[in-house]
């Protein structure tokens, strides 16, 4: 039965190599969402069942369709392309990146440097293999309801593993594809690694995806192209059974997927959703519950409660940064700040984040801003800083004047960066495949809708 999962994974490359070949480049979202975002639950029970000698060649599937696309879209272009402001950054980002792999910049070798210089540019690439794409050619409600299917999908998955009280990667081999390829022994409670549990012994459930903090990152970009798919240009949401169950999915993995961060995260997403949308009801409640919600806050941390158990303790020891791994994230982020002090051009690549805990030389971390300025310096940190703000302004100034599936793109790509920021300050966003090649693909795709001739109508809205 978990053979479905490697299946799933090949026959999504299979059918994007297809669209490809047919000319529909937008094609490789097909295996970005059903074959990346399962990666790391089809490649163990391959290694489980005997087939170990397929997982190299299996690994590189994401990587040859990204470039293949970026190729086919450079050869296909007829008029040299409109650059756009974030474009230019994100070159200069990439060649900052390229100049640390290649110069003999920190203690890495340089082997180690170019894995380094993947981790943190590649999905540059992937950008580009979006933004270089036609956008009147791209149907991206296709792409939204295959997002919205694997959200109800995991929603699936995810209830089996809720009813049975057992982790799916307990089945598929995750813990000895781990060792044997990482060197990662298993760890905490259930054998697979800390991230499967929270504090109190609660266990964290990932479905399908990687581990619990991707499930639920993950969940921040299915409820962003929900509200995308289902929001007319009138700003009306369409409940709908399909709509309303992948709401409910999206919900159910959120909250058993146990990460404080991507939580919060999604209510600001809905919070942000109505702002924009002006729906009031939704406004009001939301403020109406915050008020509540800190009356309830105060009540717990007064002398008049001193019950401090189960939910209630993880909810007193977060606000109060008095947990481990709250504790944890301040300590990293201290430590990594110092070292941009200490060393404002940076230590070099490889030398935080996902490469550098590989290689035990990890200097600071847990937050995507912190980890680009560890290791390439502040020029590179703020960089990267302004073009996620960009993409938020821009996203605010499209809702004004773009219409149709633009619009639905434009709404998506708002969400999602509002969505993922909070967790970029407590984690390596960028090092999950899934999230990181699919925020940046659509994020060139709509650099290039913003970059489309415009009427005169429209230009006025822009600059508006």
């Amino acid at each position: 039965m978990l053979l479905i999962f490697p299946l799933i994974y090949l026959l999504a490359f299979i059918a994007s190599l297809r669209e490809v070949y047919r000319g529909h480049h937008a094609g490789i979202l097909i295996f970005i969402i059903f074959g990346v975002s399962m990666y790391l639950t089809a490649m163990p029970v391959m290694f489980t069942n005997g087939l170990p000698f397929l997982i190299p060649p299996f690994q590189f599937f994401k990587e040859i369709l990204v470039l293949l696309v970026l190729v086919l879209n450079i050869f296909a272009l007829k008029n040299r392309p409109r650059f756009h402001l974030i474009d230019y950054l994100l070159f200069f980002y990439l060649a900052c990146n390229i100049m640390y792999a290649v110069l003999p910049i920190g203690e890495q070798g340089f082997t180690d440097r170019l894995i380094a210089l993947k981790s943190t540019s590649f999905y540059i690439v992937v950008y580009f293999a979006g933004r270089l794409l036609d956008p009147q050619k791209v149907y991206i409600s296709k792409y939204l309801s295959y997002i919205i299917v694997l959200t109800i999908a995991a929603g699936v998955v995810l209830a089996k593993e809720v009813a049975t009280n057992q982790h799916l990667q307990s089945t598929t081999g995750y813990a000895e594809y781990s060792y044997y390829f990482f060197n990662i022994k298993p760890s905490g409670s259930y054998d697979l690694s800390t991230t499967f549990e929270s504090e109190g012994g609660y266990k964290r459930f990932a479905s399908f995806f990687a581990n619990p903090l991707e499930h639920a990152a993950a969940t921040l970009l299915a409820i962003s192209a929900i509200l995308a798919m289902y929001t007319t240009d009138r700003n009306n949401f369409q409940f709908k059974k399909v709509s309303v169950a992948a709401l409910a999915a999206s919900a159910l993995s959120i909250i058993f997927a146990l990460s404080r961060a991507p939580l919060a995260a999604y209510f600001l997403v809905i919070y942000v959703y109505a702002l924009v949308t002006r729906h009031k009801l939704i406004v009001r409640a939301f403020h109406a519950a915050a008020i509540c919600g800190m009356l309830y806050v105060a009540y717990l941390f007064s002398d008049f409660n001193d019950k401090r158990d189960g939910l209630i303790e993880v909810l007193m020891n977060t606000i109060d940064f008095s947990n481990p791994s709250s504790v944890g994230h301040i300590i990293e982020w201290v430590t990594a700040v110092n070292s941009i002090i200490d060393r404002p051009l940076g230590l070099g690549l490889g030398s935080s984040g996902r490469v550098g805990a590989t290689l035990g030389e990890n200097v600071g971390g847990e937050n995507q801003f912190l980890i680009i300025g560890v290791q390439t310096g502040v020029i590179a940190m703020f960089v990267y800083m302004y073009v996620y703000f960009l993409f938020i302004r821009y996203g605010l100034k499209g809702l004004k004047y773009l219409k149709g599936k633009e619009h639905q793109l434009c709404l998506l790509i708002l969400l999602m960066k509002v969505g993922l920021l909070i967790p970029s300050l407590t984690s390596e966003v960028e090092s999950s495949s899934y999230i990181s090649y699919m925020e940046w693909f659509l994020s060139g795709l709509f650099v290039s809708v913003l970059m489309r001739p415009r009427d005169t109508h429209e230009i006025e809205l822009v600059e508006a």
